[in-house]
């Protein structure tokens, strides 16, 4: 059933509008049906940092000096974290621009459901496939490369509140950028090359102390770096603290990052986002 049907049958029975959440909860189970339907869209997102995962884990395997950890452990919680910004950043800024282009978004303003639903719909998407692919990656470390789950119940509270900001962060971002391709066919140029160029230079594909200090400098900028660490910090032993650059997992600066990512990016989201695109004016 559509958001508008679902604002009609709401009106007709109650005889008022429904509100932005109800609206947002059937746009969000719309949103989770279309990308089971387009099932090599799930089979790429599922399975894209499952299979580099194995890759690297299988190129890097030896232990890294000092840490208590092997290369392949490191991997995992950088994998979640480039797991979790594919699913928002990436998917919203493509997804957003695609549907701008084909004029979905002129339609759907000219619906009853409100601005906040869309965007309530989105987030429950990548709520969905962020979770699940952040378990599947969790799955394969903890079956084939020796990561423990934390049995400190700060830590999954720690994992907890980390998921939510990364995940919220992000996905602002990627709504931000949704508006910067001029058309769905540059769409995943303009997305996929700032993505593809954080995770060299936030220790996703590369470990974090080999790394030029400039270049984490620069990606401590964004919030890739820090979902990285915070990931590290939840997941490996606190012996691997000796490889980030400031010596410690840093939960408190994580924090500040991730959250001050989620008020910028609801401030650019506000100051750039278009129903239209440019050709319309």
């Amino acid at each position: 059933m559509t958001t508008t049907a679902v604002a009609s049958r709401t009106r007709a029975r109650t005889g008022r509008q429904p509100g932005a959440w109800t609206l947002g909860l059937s746009r969000g189970a719309l949103e989770i049906r279309q990308f089971f339907r387009q099932r090599d869209q799930v089979v790429f997102t599922f399975s894209f940092p499952v299979v580099f995962l194995f890759l690297f884990a299988a190129i890097f395997h030896d232990d890294v000096r000092g840490s208590g950890v092997n290369a392949s452990q490191l991997y995992v919680p950088a994998m979640m974290a480039s797991g979790i910004m594919s699913t928002s950043f990436q998917s919203l800024g493509i997804s957003i621009a695609v549907e701008r282009d084909e004029k979905v978004l002129r339609r759907l303003r000219g619906t009853p459901m409100s601005p906040a639903a869309y965007f309530l719909g989105k987030i429950w998407l990548v709520l969905f496939t962020g979770v699940v692919e952040t378990a599947i990656l969790l799955c394969a470390g903890t079956a084939f490369y020796g990561v423990r789950l934390p049995s400190d119940a700060s830590r999954w509270a720690d994992f907890g509140w980390i998921l939510v900001l990364g995940l919220t962060g992000c996905s602002l971002l990627g709504i931000a950028i949704s508006s910067v391709p001029r058309s769905a066919k540059s769409a995943s140029s303009v997305v996929v090359l700032p993505f593809l160029v954080l995770q060299f230079i936030s220790g996703v594909y590369i470990s974090i102390d080999t790394i030029p200090d400039w270049m984490l400098n620069v990606g401590a900028l964004f919030p890739l770096k820090w979902l990285c660490q915070g990931l590290r910090g939840v997941f490996l032993p606190d012996s691997a603290q000796v490889l980030e650059q400031g010596g410690s997992w840093e939960f408190g600066k994580v924090a500040l990052v991730l959250a001050a990512w989620c008020v910028g990016g609801l401030v650019l989201c506000l100051l750039t986002f278009r129903w239209k695109d440019r050709r319309d004016g």
